[in-house]
């Protein structure tokens, strides 16, 4: 049978996908907000303060307004497509097959180190109540028995896989707003309720280095682009993404500026300390309250690893379905109709990264894997515009003005990053290309 490719369909086109479309609004708005909140919250309040002061509250909405053009364009390219893939298809429609590819490659790459960094971050948490966890042996079997059981959620079904990562979703949630809560109603008892003031003395401002708490708190506002790659298994994905995208940004902006004020306002020394929310959460409410807080970063942390197993095992399985990769990563299980090769290789990748792999230059280049991929996509708006809209496409306002805000937003997070980073990020390029190359051979 041939393989079709997968950049050339368009909004209107009807493809074959033997995946189920069981994924609505809710489903992708989780697949958002789980990508946006992983573990990163539970520990940037700290650093936010010690690099931007009382500045901090607001340098989370200059994060949130410097990535909404981004994910503004994401928006646009979902309203032009119904099937798997997300960037892959955007950039390769766009640009050609192999910008295509490795427009994949970038993002597989970015979430499978973060799977394998959140996979440990799990199990070190684990050890704060069971320290036997933190021996070599026991920690290599809990991160096989994490990795195993999140890649078996993910085979068994989509619909499954959604429904336990809403669980987990109100969980971490419930123990976050809980913390705000008691936050608030702690100062309303003992002091007027305000925001941290902005009036900073000139002496101080100048110690202060908000580029580097913008660089710092950007991560905290990655991951959203996990709710288009599975478009192919959404009800009505040119509808519901682009709203599910919008929501997720403004509602976890929200809730990343509650959870700073509450830090800032109920430990004033948050900028010296190493787990500020657990240092929050034990003023508020003892050793019981460190406990929920505990719950809540293990509930966290396994929700953005379930989320991310969802996503992205679905751009490997779209580029075997176009022949870029082999043809075992788009086989389909004929019982539960997942991309179960695809899930069960990203899972065992992860395992081996997380028990055995040093993380130290690839985490380092991950800044400028997020910006190259985000880079591609707004770029690709000039070109998919005039051919792909219709009646029903969410297009953005003022011509080409967002894409290329959003570029200029790319441009600005790559020139954070240093050269190490760079040279490694083309390392990962180059091998994905020889990958590339070689996938397409074996089809001649």
């Amino acid at each position: 049978m041939q393989i079709p490719d997968l950049t050339t369909h368009t909004a209107s086109s009807t493809e074959a996908e033997p995946l189920v479309r069981s994924l609505g609004l809710w489903g992708l708005w989780l697949l958002v907000v789980n990508g946006l909140v992983g573990a990163g919250i539970f520990g940037l309040a700290g650093g936010a303060a010690r690099l931007a002061g009382d500045y901090s509250l607001w340098v989370f909405l200059g994060c949130a307004l410097l990535m909404l053009p981004i994910l503004l364009c994401f928006a646009e390219l979902a309203s032009y497509f119904n099937g798997t893939g997300g960037p892959v298809r955007y950039v390769g429609t766009a640009f050609g097959r192999a910008a295509g590819f490795q427009a994949g490659w970038l993002y597989y790459l970015a979430r499978v180190v973060s799977v394998a960094a959140n996979s440990v971050l799990l199990v070190d948490s684990i050890g704060y109540f069971w320290p036997l966890a933190r021996d070599p042996l026991w920690r290599t079997l809990i991160l096989a028995a994490v990795c195993a059981s999140f890649t078996c959620i993910n085979v068994t079904g989509a619909l499954q896989s959604i429904r336990t990562l809403g669980w987990l979703t109100l969980a971490k949630f419930g123990v976050l707003l809980l913390l705000i809560g008691a936050g608030v109603w702690h100062f309303w008892q003992v002091q007027p309720l305000n925001l941290p003031s902005v009036v900073t003395p000139n002496d101080a401002i100048l110690q202060l280095d908000l580029g580097a708490a913008m660089l710092l708190m950007v991560y905290a506002f990655v991951g959203f682009e996990s709710a288009v790659v599975p478009a192919g298994e959404a009800k009505n994905p040119q509808r519901d993404i682009p709203k599910a995208l919008l929501l997720g940004l403004g509602m976890v902006t929200v809730l990343y500026m509650l959870v700073q004020w509450v830090s800032m306002v109920t430990v004033p020394d948050i900028a010296k300390s190493t787990t500020p929310l657990l240092d929050v959460a034990a003023v508020l409410g003892g050793t019981v309250g460190a406990a929920i807080l505990m719950f809540g970063v293990i509930c966290s942390v396994g929700a953005n690893l379930l989320g991310a197993m969802f996503s992205t095992p679905r751009v490997s399985y779209a580029l075997a379905r176009e022949g870029s990769l082999p043809a075992w990563f788009g086989r389909v299980h004929p019982k539960f109709l997942t991309p179960a090769n695809a899930i069960i290789f990203f899972g065992a990748l992860a395992f081996l990264l997380a028990a055995f792999g040093s993380f130290i230059y690839l985490a380092s280049a991950t800044v400028l894997i997020r910006a190259l991929l985000y880079g591609l996509c707004c770029g690709a708006i000039p070109k998919l515009r005039p051919r792909l809209r219709s009646s029903s496409s969410f297009i953005l306002p003022g011509a080409y003005l967002i894409p290329i805000l959003g570029l200029l937003a790319c441009g600005w997070l790559v020139w954070q990053v240093k050269l190490d980073a760079v040279l490694l990020t083309g390392a990962l390029l180059a091998v994905g290309l020889v990958l590339y190359i070689a996938a397409r051979r074996r089809q001649l």
